[in-house]
Order: C-alpha cells, then structure tokens, then sequence
C-alpha cells in the first residue's frame, strides 16, 4: 500500500489524547495511574503510525515524557540520613496534572462557546429538497465535537482485536491492492440505500490488516470532506455511519 497520510481537524494534539485515556479508565485527573496510561497511550502512538497517519513531533516527545515520569515513580524515595522518615518529594506528575487541568479548562470554554454559536446560527443550510425536520431528527447528533479521531482509533483498535479472535488460521491470500480513492467511492455507494445508516464495523467485511487500513483511512479522508458522518451517541458505544445531508440531496 502507498505512503498515505490523513490529517483530520479532530485530532488535536497529545493533551487531547491524554484527557481522552482519562476519561476511558474513569479516573481523576489528579491522580493519574501513570504505567497504566503510558501503555494505552504507546498503543495509541503505535496504532497511529501503523495507519501512517501524519504524528506530529509532540505526540513522542509527550510519550517520552510518560516514561520519564513512569521511570521516577518506580525509584523508591530517597531516605534523610538524619531523619527515620523518608523525605517528602514533589510528585513527579505535577507538571504534567498542571497542564492538563489548565487544557482542559480552556477546551471545556471552547465547547461552551462554540454550542452558543451554533444555537445562533443553526446547523443545516435553507432550501433543502429534502424534509429539513427530518434532516435535523436523522442528524442532530452528528456534530464533529462529539466525536474524536481517538473515539475513531477506539472502534479501530476493537475492530482488530475481534479479527484477531474469529479470523481462521489458514486464509487465502488475495493479490490486487484497493486504494483510498477506490474505497472511498465504495463506501458511498454501500451507503446510498443505507437510509437509517450502518454500523462502522460493517465497512470492514475483510480481515486483511491492508483492506482494513485502507478502509479506515477512507472513512477520515470521507469525514475529512464532509461526504459521511460519524456519530456516537454516548461514550464508548457503538459508531454508527452515515451519508451526509450534502450527498443525500445530490443524489
């Protein structure tokens, strides 16, 4: 498969990860399980660069800096010759809370703000062929906030483990490679008289880890250009996929 690299306006940078990894483990924020968050966010990275998705430098130097951080709770504390009880060191994870806590802040401002324009200036554009009630019903939850590249990497990550476990030992192997273009256009075909939409696991009906890429990386670069619409109604369910208003009124 061709180098192919995806850039996407949800995916926003390693603090947006880290809060992401947060909220998944239903932790507070203030006492991060450091080895447990540093292993899923590698497995991030990792799945990441296996879909040559474009990895900005940040997202290793953060990586880095959860190892450093790992490394220093792992060392016991140093002891006071002159005192029985051992010295009270800085939390190594300081800097790192700080940061999030002040991130976090500001993203949850931004949501606010961003919720009051859309009230202002509503969602879907007048003059519709189409019932715009029944547009509004099928896709008021399909705002892009509501879902990020990382849910997307979630539903990626399921999606291989379940291969995994149900794909047969021996398969035939099967030559031809599918580009993004191609699949891209499959897609939308698949979702032309898919009126109630489909699931995302239905877009990979092959096991093949290259079709599997390849149809993951058309599904951002079709959400990228507004051509589908991906939405999860609540944390971790489901991805349910569908066509978006442009193309249902063109066709």
């Amino acid at each position: 498969m061709e180098r192919y690299s995806v850039q996407i306006d949800t995916f926003q940078g390693p603090l947006d990860l880290l809060l992401h990894l947060i909220q998944q483990a239903e932790v507070d924020i203030y006492n991060i399980p450091v080895a447990e968050i540093t292993e899923q966010y590698l497995h991030y990275v990792q799945t990441m660069q296996e879909l040559e998705l474009d990895i900005a430098s940040e997202y290793l130097v953060m990586a880095a800096t959860l190892l450093e951080i790992k490394s220093q709770m792992l060392l016991p504390g140093e002891e006071d010759p002159g005192e029985d009880a051992f010295v009270e060191e800085e939390d190594p994870r300081q800097e790192l809370m700080s940061r999030l806590v002040e991130y976090k802040k500001y993203k949850e401002a931004a949501v606010e703000l961003r919720e009051k324009e859309q009230e202002g200036a509503g969602r879907y554009a007048k003059g519709s062929s189409m019932d715009e009630e029944a547009i509004e019903e099928k896709y008021a939850a399909a705002v892009p906030e509501n879902l990020s590249l990382f849910d997307m990497l979630d539903a990626y990550q399921k999606l291989k483990e379940r291969v995994r476990y149900h794909t047969p030992k021996e398969t035939k192997i099967k030559g031809g490679e599918v580009t993004i273009e191609d699949r891209m256009t499959s897609i939308l075909s698949f979702l032309e008289d898919k009126q109630n939409g489909i699931t995302f696991i239905e877009l990979f009906p092959s096991g093949e880890r290259s079709h599997m890429v390849v149809s993951f990386l058309a599904v951002l670069e079709l959400m990228k250009h507004k051509q589908i619409t991906c939405v999860q109604e609540e944390n971790f369910e489901e991805i349910m996929v569908y066509q978006t208003e442009e193309e249902l009124v063109g066709e």
